[in-house]
């Protein structure tokens, strides 16, 4: 039985025995890679979520340090963010052969430490890194519709945006992109008002129409 959240000394001490954990479930696929937990502030109010871990990601055991990563450090020091003072990581914690994508066998087994990771964390935003994560948190979005829009997953505000990697292959993905990272400072300021806005649906009489698994969009 694992102890929760609370009963750790701080969140980087639950992370570590969490990594532990992890490190020890040899009934994880991909065991053939080396584990890529995460890495940056628990504290920090904000998490990043790929999809799993590259060649480079799989060499340093290290989330986003290859041409994605770099791309990403530099939007985190266009809007004064430094990669240190955020969290990042991945659903999938080790690299697919070949760079391939995560199948759902594999995202579903590593599911359960990713939600822990968030439970532990329990950031301002999530902010899933491409189509696979951000259909991990809201199934029906779609990427090049519903990037940098604000929508709710349980108690969490969920902002999806472009995969850095689709940003490199795409002009107009990386200028989408960069809009997005703009608009973040201000949207993690707004947070208490998201809090609000959903405290009010929740006491609407409308809420029970509305459909728990609808992620509330503002």
């Amino acid at each position: 039985m694992t102890m929760p959240p609370h009963q750790y000394s701080s969140k980087r001490e639950a992370l570590e025995k969490l990594e532990f954990e992890i490190r020890g479930d040899i009934s994880l696929p991909l065991q053939e890679s080396n584990l890529v937990f995460g890495e940056g502030n628990p504290d920090g109010e904000v998490l990043f979520i790929g999809e799993a871990p590259g060649y480079y990601e799989n060499i340093e055991q290290r989330p986003f340090v290859g041409r994605s990563g770099q791309l990403l450090t530099e939007l985190l020091k266009t809007i004064g963010w430094k990669r240190e003072g955020v969290y990042i990581t991945n659903i999938v914690k080790r690299r697919p052969p070949e760079n391939r994508d995560p199948t759902p066998e594999e995202i579903t087994l590593y599911a359960p430490y990713l939600l822990r990771q968030v439970e532990i964390i329990h950031p301002k935003l999530i902010l899933p890194l491409g189509r696979f994560s951000m259909n991990f948190f809201l199934p029906t979005a779609k990427i090049s519709r519903d990037q940098g829009k604000v929508f709710w997953w349980k108690e969490f505000v969920v902002i999806p945006l472009y995969h850095p990697a689709a940003a490199l292959r795409s002009a107009e993905v990386k200028g989408e992109l960069e809009k997005s990272f703009c608009t973040l400072p201000a949207l993690r300021e707004r947070y208490a008002e998201f809090l609000k806005e959903r405290s009010l649906i929740e006491e609407s009489p409308e809420k029970e129409n509305m459909g728990e698994s609808q992620p509330g969009l503002f």
